[in-house]
């Protein structure tokens, strides 16, 4: 059953990604999804498929927003330290704790970070990360938790726990 599943989300992708319902791009797909499927499909995560779920599928949206918003906000500030004759940089790396427990919503949150501009997700080790910041303004770690962790951490939860 769980195959089944992901083979119809990879053809969900596929078809999404060709947009198109030709027969011979159709056929391709369920060529490349089946051995994507079989080759593959024991590393895909567990639990997965949950996220699919009405509630989930919303707090995802509510995520991508915000955090959209977030990277854009950093770009102006990574540029505006950059224009800045000044360079009012203070870099370092910052050890955050976080309250995620699935490996899913941890890579998730650790990507948000990286993809982010200004921060970059260098390693976890238990519950906790190490960002590089380019900015370092507290040296308080739960005052650095708050500021990069807590923005994406609460949706997180809500979507992937």
């Amino acid at each position: 059953m769980k195959r089944i599943i992901h083979f119809i989300i990879l053809m969900i992708v596929w078809l999404l990604l060709t947009w198109s319902l030709q027969w011979q791009e159709v056929l391709v797909g369920v060529v490349v999804c089946l051995l994507a499927e079989l080759l593959l499909g024991d590393i895909f995560p567990h639990g997965a498929v949950y996220i699919f779920s009405p509630v989930r599928l919303f707090w995802m949206i509510v995520y991508t927003v915000v955090f959209i918003a977030f990277v854009v906000r950093a770009n102006f500030d990574v540029a505006y330290r950059v224009l800045n004759i000044y360079m009012p940089i203070r870099p370092g790396i910052v050890k955050v704790r976080t309250a995620l427990k699935t490996d899913m919503a941890r890579t998730f949150l650790a990507n948000s970070i990286t993809l982010t501009p200004g921060t970059l997700s260098v390693d976890m080790i238990d519950d906790h990360l190490y960002v590089h910041w380019i900015n370092i303004t507290s040296e308080d770690p739960e005052k650095e938790t708050e500021i990069i962790v807590r923005r994406f951490e609460k949706l997180l939860e809500r979507v992937f726990e």
